[in-house]
């Protein structure tokens, strides 16, 4: 029987210097798979590598020696010598590994549960795999059953409805002040990393304008284009603080950028329209006195990383409902993954009848040589009933749970007392 096998090592137990060391483009996953299909004691094989983990996921009949190959063929393929990486893999067999794939593709086993990021990743390296035909009936069936507990895991909790990041955090904030975030007109304040995930986020909330504010205007022109805003320069900030709804600042400046003054100057025009500040730049670029006027909202990032916490909570409390899911997941797969023992046998079985009565049919029908059409077809369906009817209480007793404890015995004996192995 084939055995389903996991091996890998993720940012629990290898620091990133072993994982970058480790870790597969498209194009060395592709070869890779072109390699380990080829293998005697691998049967089905899925390469999966991301920065925060790489795993091999297979079947096999020979666990011990698939266990040598992948750990072989990492060192081989990557020329890093083992002794570097070993102390840092585990290995999943069985229920351990369903259990595993399960959880990494609902994302209870990354660095932030409840990550969105984790499933199109694992989506990616199957549909590979697939195309490579390196999987097989095993792999496939687990990995759309991970598919499916990871859809169910995702509306059936609130692992992925808290913000875990600054830039979300920020962004959540907003929809809290205005309902939505839609028709508002928003204000970056720096183009690095931070505002970036910002705009992404932003984008998805169907806001109307981006203006991007940069000290090198260029990098400013450059992430507006890329998401269809407009670039500012600097000097033009007071300017647009009368027509924006929102700020996220999140430059590099060591003094305040917007000063209380500068709210001040713009409020009349404004008509008092909300004014939300999110200030996520250490030093801060917004000045904290803002905050006591009508009407303007200032949020900085020991504000949001207090947010963030409180999610992660959350997030954990939802993740515990996520295990019992996957928990039920296994167990179904299970019973599925031993009913693969008992199908030749079934099959073996029904050939077998189907063999005699097809045998006794064709010796009665060539002795009644003026039979009618009619009176022949009536006669085969018959015999398909009978086969039918014959094998059901076998068949049902073969696949009935009350047999798994004893199961290889049962098998045995129905293949000696009908032959089928002669």
């Amino acid at each position: 029987m084939k055995e389903i096998v996991l091996i890998g090592l993720n940012h629990k137990t290898a620091p990133v210097e072993v994982r970058e060391c480790l870790t597969f483009s498209g194009d060395d996953t592709a070869s890779a798979l072109d390699t380990l299909k080829q293998t005697t004691d691998i049967n089905e094989v899925m390469l999966f590598s991301t920065c925060n983990r790489i795993e091999l996921l297979m079947t096999t009949e020979e666990r011990h020696h698939a266990v040598q190959i992948a750990k072989q063929f990492l060192a081989d393929y990557k020329n890093v010598p083992q002794q570097d990486f070993e102390t840092s893999l585990y290995v999943h067999a069985g229920d351990d590994a369903v259990r595993h794939i399960f959880r990494v593709a609902c994302s209870l086993d990354s660095m932030m549960v409840g990550e969105p990021q984790i499933l199109g990743q694992i989506k990616s390296a199957y549909r590979l795999a697939a195309g490579k035909k390196s999987t097989g009936v095993i792999l496939n069936r687990l990995l759309h059953k991970a598919f499916f507990v990871a859809k169910r895991v995702r509306s059936e909790t609130g692992i992925g409805d808290h913000a875990v990041s600054i830039s979300y955090a920020a962004i959540e904030l907003g929809r809290k002040i205005f309902g939505s975030m839609e028709q508002k007109q928003v204000l970056l304040l720096g183009a690095g990393e931070m505002a970036e995930l910002a705009v992404e986020h932003l984008m998805q909330q169907h806001v109307s304008d981006i203006f991007v504010a940069n000290r090198t205007f260029e990098r400013g022109v450059e992430l507006a284009q890329r998401f269809k805003g407009h670039a500012i320069r600097f000097e033009e900030i007071a300017d647009f603080l009368q027509r924006v709804d929102i700020i996220i600042s999140s430059t590099g400046s060591p003094e305040i950028i917007i000063t209380a003054d500068d709210v001040k100057a713009v409020r009349r025009r404004r008509r008092n329209r909300p004014l939300f500040f999110i200030d996520i730049a250490v030093p801060r670029d917004i000045d904290p006195k803002i905050n006591h006027m009508d009407n303007a909202y200032v949020y900085d990032i020991d504000d949001l990383e207090g947010i963030i916490e409180d999610n992660i909570e959350d997030r954990n409390r939802e993740a515990v409902k996520g295990e019992r899911i996957v928990d039920e997941a296994v167990i179904h797969f299970q019973k599925w993954y031993e009913s693969l023992d008992i199908v030749p046998t079934i099959v073996a079985l029904r050939e077998k009848f189907d063999t005699i009565a097809n045998t006794e049919l064709r010796r009665t029908l060539n002795s009644m040589e003026n039979l009618s059409k009619e009176n022949r077809a009536a006669l085969i369906r018959m015999k398909d009933a009978l086969v039918n009817k014959i094998l059901h209480d076998p068949t049902q007793s073969l696949k009935s749970n009350g047999y798994h404890r004893d199961k290889s015995y049962f098998l045995d004996t129905t293949r000696k007392l009908f032959r089928l192995d002669d």
